[in-house]
């Protein structure tokens, strides 16, 4: 396997040519009103933002980094969830008798995800995993590299992470790739116009599925980077998909976000693939979510209440106006283009 933190992978990228200056500077609202943000505009540069949260974006996002199947984090329920998804797709291609996979995460972050595939296919008897990981932040992708260097040695494993944009040409070949990840709302970042294009694009090299999350219209504040108690204010503009936070250390963050509709993240990807589904994450959990700061100790029935809580998710969580007010959206997609592997007899 080639060292994923080689100097390939980690080269600096020249800061006034970060592709994320260029969607500042294009940004436009999705509503109509001709509305524009420039990019001399405080803090528009989104892989700035990720560059300096530091190693605390990694435990913010997905709890603690040295445990990546404990689903700790602040997202914990919608991540247990997401996991379930991933892993039986997994699985169900190994009992197919593929004995290769191929993995691509978009807007990986510090790379947690496809750590976690690529760990879950080794032990499943892949016996080639090839699987790359990108984002626009340096700082991330650097962090992604020192964290999966313990996978070199898996016999069978080929794992990169690079400094890419999502509105770039994807590299893979046409229907190449097994599983596609892009989540956590690193499509919120993209102007709206643009979403067509990278729906295409990821189309174009997803063969098997496609899986993302983003935020809807009616999920609870969210501060990206940090966790909301270390806000001083945050303001969302929904007409020009416009984000202010300011943090208790006295950054200022003001970049380009947007809320998805639940029929709006469909009508992107159902032109490109078959949607196999599509439903609110944690409709109910993080409102039930005890409080060091303000709750006392848990009492002894705090399981019947997650127990109950789980049962309203399912129940709910597929209904259009549950699934608009949920934290996250949840979109599984698999790839029309090309010949399946049993149709194909790929292994």
């Amino acid at each position: 396997m080639r060292d994923v933190c080689d100097r390939k992978h980690l080269i600096m990228v020249d800061q006034d040519s970060i592709p994320s200056r260029k969607w500042a500077s294009g940004l436009t609202g999705s509503h109509g009103n001709g509305y524009s943000v420039s990019a001399d505009d405080a803090s528009d540069d989104i892989a700035d933002i990720y560059n300096q949260a530091g190693d605390d974006y990694a435990s913010y996002a997905d709890g603690d980094p040295s445990q990546p199947f404990s689903f700790d984090g602040a997202h914990a329920y919608a991540d247990r969830r997401v996991w379930a998804v991933l892993e039986a797709k997994l699985v169900d291609l190994r009992a197919s008798g593929a004995k290769s996979v191929r993995l691509l995460d978009a807007g990986c972050g510090p790379g947690t995800w496809l750590r976690r595939l690529v760990v879950r296919a080794h032990a499943l008897g892949f016996s080639s995993i090839t699987a790359r990981g990108f984002d626009i932040a340096q700082a991330q992708i650097q962090r992604a590299c020192l964290a999966a260097g313990n996978l070199s040695s898996l016999p069978g494993v080929n794992l990169t992470f690079d400094v890419a944009d999502l509105t770039d040409r994807l590299p893979e070949p046409d229907s190449s790739v097994d599983i596609t990840l892009c989540l956590y709302s690193a499509l919120s970042h993209l102007p709206v116009e643009r979403l067509t294009d990278v729906s295409a694009e990821i189309a174009r090299v997803t063969s098997g599925h496609f899986v993302t999350t983003v935020r809807p219209v009616g999920s609870t504040p969210t501060a990206f980077v940090e966790s909301v108690e270390n806000v001083r204010r945050l303001k969302h503009d929904h007409v020009k998909d416009r984000c202010e936070i300011d943090l208790g250390d006295g950054r200022h963050l003001a970049f380009g976000f947007h809320l998805f509709t639940a029929v709006e993240l469909r009508s992107h990807f159902a032109r490109h693939f078959d949607v196999e589904d599509l439903r609110g994450l944690d409709l109910f959990h993080n409102r039930f979510m005890p409080d060091a700061r303000w709750n006392p100790v848990s009492s002894a029935h705090d399981s019947h209440v997650a127990d109950e809580l789980d049962r309203l998710e399912r129940t709910y969580d597929a209904i259009l106006e549950f699934m608009d007010r949920a934290t996250h959206l949840l979109l599984v997609a698999r790839g029309r283009r090309g010949l399946t592997r049993e149709s194909s007899g790929m292994a």
